[in-house]
């Protein structure tokens, strides 16, 4: 079973996003791909990989996103050999061009989220900073357009997401583990090529690369999720090459999965007991219960009764209670979207389980189309290649206990999501990324008190796994996955000043 709650959410108020991206073709000089020369077109509409959709709006002031592609070699050990293709994204700079500092890359998280995707549905975000660079972003490789990882057709993807992800019998927990391994086996069949070559470290080498093609002479980075963790292992390998950087809703370093898993079930938990809060303690009446205990025991009662007897979602499909799990994990990514769960929640106890599946949906790359993107495929993938430890369900049986301490409504769903390595074509690399980079411009880090999904105690941990005089903390002290997007001035002013003007603030510094 993947674990979803490591995908960053990136929703529109539909609560299926659905812009996206693709790339065009283009050249090299003499075998020498730092030459190449990237031939910049209109974006046409993007395939089922990137999660279907219409081309990218238009920039405010009539400026258009621009897609191309970028030759990189299929396995970093091999640099002349064959090559695969890396769909890229951008948005000129809108000022000065004098004053143009160069490009700004993103990305955005997952692992297995596209970039070209993502940028432009939040492009207006980024709008104080595209004035003195070009926005750009990308699909890493196995994701999107860049040689996607295929493991499960869509009809076999809707059967594998109505799976018990939380079995409580021997037989649950044996059909739960031939099914990862089915999907796991499945992914070996149909992406044998590139499943040894989507680890971190060989997207890291991409971005090296993807600056010097783009013409900078240091690499100036906004990584948010899993991106601060590609960030950081790009600053281990590549320290020197540092420019400006931010990573915002940090991955701790220093973790292995278990420890990362146990961190999101108190994150998650944590979100859920300031989302009940928030409900009711407003002057109107909270619609879900009447003390956040009495909320959370409902939502409890909901699941428990799910998981014997789901209820109509999105005909013919069924709200189970595992994708009711994760429809409400997709709704704490954001205070914006606790009115949703709020309003799934409600009709849910009514017996119409629509919007927490419309939730689960986007969750897991499924359109209204019913078509999936590649981002469980790509997330299970990269997860696999960096992981290296490879859980039994005898470990996960031992450590429930402490999983569901941790939280009693996400623990055991993530706990068993430890699984999703089980038979895994390729070793994984290591217990956890290397991210000392000693020599790094200052790199400044954001940790949000409220993160459900990268809890605040990572940004910490990155700032001394970076090393001495590198990493410069800040915190928000807010809600949601992520601080810049939350548009807390106090943060945007932070970033922006040490992104467009090089100024980096004090150690410590607190926005509220």
């Amino acid at each position: 079973m993947p674990n979803p709650f490591r995908i960053r959410a990136a929703l529109t108020t539909a609560l299926v996003l659905s812009s996206l991206l693709t790339g065009c073709s283009d050249g090299s000089t003499d075998g020498d791909l730092t030459a190449q020369t990237l031939n910049w077109k209109s974006c046409p509409a993007p395939d089922e990989a990137e999660g279907g959709g219409d081309s990218p709006s238009p920039l405010p002031g009539g400026g258009t996103w621009q897609c191309a592609t970028m030759k990189a070699p299929l396995d970093w050990a091999n640099p002349k050999g064959p090559t695969i293709g890396l769909a890229l994204i951008r948005a000129k700079a809108s000022g000065d061009p004098s004053r143009r500092i160069g490009s700004l890359i993103f990305n955005f998280g997952g692992p297995g989220g596209s970039g070209v995707t993502t940028l432009p549905a939040f492009g207006e975000d980024y709008a104080a900073l595209r004035t003195r660079y070009d926005l750009v972003s990308f699909d890493p490789r196995g994701v999107g357009r860049s040689d996607p990882v295929e493991c499960l057709s869509d009809a076999q993807l809707d059967d594998y997401f109505q799976q018990d992800a939380t079995p409580d019998t021997d037989a649950e927990q044996t059909a739960l583990i031939n099914r990862t391994k089915q999907f796991n086996a499945a992914c070996e069949k149909n992406s044998k090529t590139i499943l040894p070559h989507v680890p971190t470290t060989d997207a890291a080498r991409d971005i090296d690369l993807m600056r010097q093609v783009l013409g900078d002479r240091q690499l100036h980075y906004f990584g948010i999720s899993y991106g601060t963790e590609l960030g950081g292992v790009y600053a281990h390998l590549f320290p020197k090459h540092v420019g400006r950087a931010v990573f915002d809703a940090v991955v701790d370093p220093t973790q292995n999965p278990e420890q990362s898993s146990l961190g999101q079930a108190k994150g998650f938990q944590l979100a859920l007991d300031n989302f009940a809060e928030d409900c009711t303690s407003k002057t109107t009446e909270c619609p879900i219960g009447d003390t956040p205990q009495d909320v959370k025991d409902r939502i409890a009662k909901l699941l428990t009764d799910l998981d014997s007897k789901p209820i109509p979602g999105i005909l013919p499909r069924q709200l189970t209670q595992t994708a009711a799990t994760n429809g409400i994990a997709q709704s704490l990514y954001s205070k914006d979207f606790w009115e949703y769960l709020t309003e799934g929640l409600e009709e849910a106890y009514d017996g119409d389980g629509k919007i927490l599946m419309l939730l689960s949906d986007s969750m897991n790359g499924r359109n209204q189309n019913g078509e999936y993107s590649n981002i469980t495929a790509a997330n299970i993938a990269i997860n696999c290649a960096d992981q290296k430890p490879r859980y039994t369900a005898d470990f996960v049986q031992q450590r429930l206990p402490e999983f569901r301490a941790a939280s009693p409504l996400f623990g055991d769903y993530l706990a068993w999501g430890m699984v999703s390595c089980t038979n895994w074509a390729v070793p994984g690399a290591a217990d956890h990324p290397d991210v000392s980079a000693p020599g790094s411009a200052p790199i400044l880090v954001v940790g949000n008190t409220g993160d459900p999904a990268t809890p605040y105690e990572g940004a910490k941990k990155m700032v001394e796994a970076l090393g001495k005089g590198v990493g410069v903390e800040l915190t928000y002290k807010g809600q949601g996955h992520g601080a810049y997007d939350s548009k807390n001035k106090c943060v945007q002013g932070a970033v922006n000043g040490y992104l467009l003007e090089g100024t980096v603030p004090a150690a410590g510094k607190v926005c509220a």
